[in-house]
């Protein structure tokens, strides 16, 4: 029932705002310029009546926006904290979401969190950031963004729809609404800007594993976990030992590439491709903070340009049969990769299999393109895409989406490939590797080539 509310009071939000677009399209658009060199009265007219309209406090209260008048508008009005009435009705439409996560997650009605969500729906930013300390110094910090992490992407949608920063709407009405972001969840830095940053042509080159590497690629590709995994190794893919590569790989530059000589006689490849470096803000290679920002709002990245830089470096001809097992950045840029028409025109992109990624609001152009998203629901990051625990938003049914409650790591420990790969071999998520295995078998026969390469940005 509340999800029933949430839906239906973000729908009436969208109807308020879209009504304030047009009332302001009709003071300041082009056809009311028009109409005010030959009917000046009328003009002034229905100028006087659309602002009475657009600030009327017991109706759409302050609600121009739309065009570059509107827009004016709507920042000063942002500003100053007057706000329309549509973002009243988004704010309740959150609260109602994040109530109806209680049941399932029970450590959300405590008076700690219960504060908290006061505080950033009243819009009291001091309020809030004492709240938060409070959690923080009663359960210590990792523990107290695992507990709020069922309700992160609806706090952050409140903070963003609340504050004085006009520019960062935007992403608050995508996790209300679904849909493709335009700007990052936080500062509102729009998707161009985020493109001149990330602007690098993508460059790679193979490179010898180190000797925990080569332990670990030997482990997955069948040989046993000795020295180097090499070619001629038997190997039947398991999506645990995949995510244990992806984790010995890193996060600064390493990519995997595989070539298998399947039991069908068909040579298919497998790339394994790590998330982002958190050390910098930006650094030479495509795992970046900034290459996240950028991955989420656009499908032409570095990280895709120099992952086909992989594919043309190794030779891997038009045609061949690709699977991409990708982890939180790496699982975007796999969707990116799947999302370009170019791409799955050259390569046969059979499989997507994100580990820990926001990725449910991108759509893979070739519909035979079979995607799984694995999640831990106590982990914030797959919530970035605006779609959380209690989202009313679903994905294609052609999506496998398998996730799961582990409390064994706290946030930010339960984002690391190497807790994923441990729930997938327990009790608690261990049927979903098997599901795993099984849609993945094709895959299995003899490694002939188990080759990391180094990628940069140029």
């Amino acid at each position: 029932m509340l999800l029933t509310a949430s839906v239906r009071l973000a729908a009436a939000a969208t109807t308020c705002r879209r009504a304030g677009r047009e009332l302001t399209s009709a003071a300041t658009g082009r056809a009311f310029a028009a109409d005010a060199a030959t009917k000046p009265l009328a003009a002034l007219r229905t100028a006087w009546s659309a602002g009475r309209a657009l600030t009327n406090r017991s109706g759409l209260g302050f609600a121009a926006c739309g065009g570059a008048a509107g827009e004016v508008a709507r920042y000063l009005g942002v500003a100053t904290l007057r706000r329309p009435a549509a973002t009243a009705m988004a704010v309740d439409a959150f609260l109602a979401r994040i109530e109806a996560a209680i049941p399932e997650h029970p450590n959300l009605a405590t008076p700690e969190v219960t504060r908290i969500v006061e505080a950033f729906a009243a819009a009291r930013p001091v309020e809030a950031a004492l709240a938060l300390k409070a959690i923080c110094q009663h359960m210590g910090l990792t523990r107290a963004l695992t507990s709020l992490s069922p309700i992160s992407i609806e706090l952050s949608a409140l903070a963003g729809l609340l504050d004085a920063n006009p520019f960062n709407d935007g992403y608050a009405w995508v996790t209300l609404l679904g849909g493709f972001p335009t700007s990052d969840p936080f500062l509102g830095i729009p998707a161009a800007a985020l493109k001149a940053l990330n602007p690098g042509p993508g460059w790679a080159a193979p490179v010898a594993p180190d000797r925990i590497l080569a332990k670990v690629l030997a482990a997955a590709a069948g040989g046993g976990g000795g020295g180097g995994g090499g070619p001629e190794s038997q190997a039947e893919p398991d999506i645990s030992r995949l995510v244990d590569v992806i984790g010995a790989l890193g996060n600064h530059g390493l990519v995997h590439l595989r070539r298998t000589a399947c039991l069908d006689g068909t040579d298919r490849y497998l790339l394994l491709l790590p998330g982002t470096g958190f050390a910098k803000l930006s650094n030479s290679t495509p795992q970046d903070l900034i290459g996240a920002f950028d991955a989420m709002c656009d499908i032409d990245t570095t990280y895709t340009r120099a992952v086909r830089k992989v594919l043309e470096y190794a030779q891997v001809p038009a045609g061949a049969e690709l699977m991409i097992v990708g982890h939180s950045l790496g699982g975007m840029t796999a969707m990116n990769l799947a999302c370009d028409p170019d791409f799955v025109g050259t390569w046969r992109l059979t499989h997507v299999i994100t580990v820990g990624s926001p990725i449910d609001n991108k759509r893979p152009a070739d519909p035979y393109t079979r995607v799984v998203s694995l999640v831990n629901e106590h982990d914030v990051i797959p919530t970035l895409d605006g779609r959380g625990p209690t989202s009313p938003a679903d994905i294609p049914d052609s999506w496998r989406e398998l996730a799961w409650n582990d409390e064994t790591y706290d946030y930010p420990l339960s984002h690391a490939p190497q807790s994923y790969s441990d729930a997938l071999r327990s009790v608690t998520a261990g049927h979903h590797r098997e599901t795993v295995n099984e849609l993945i078998a094709e895959y299995a026969g003899t490694v002939v080539l188990d080759q990391p390469y180094m990628v940069r940005d140029r």
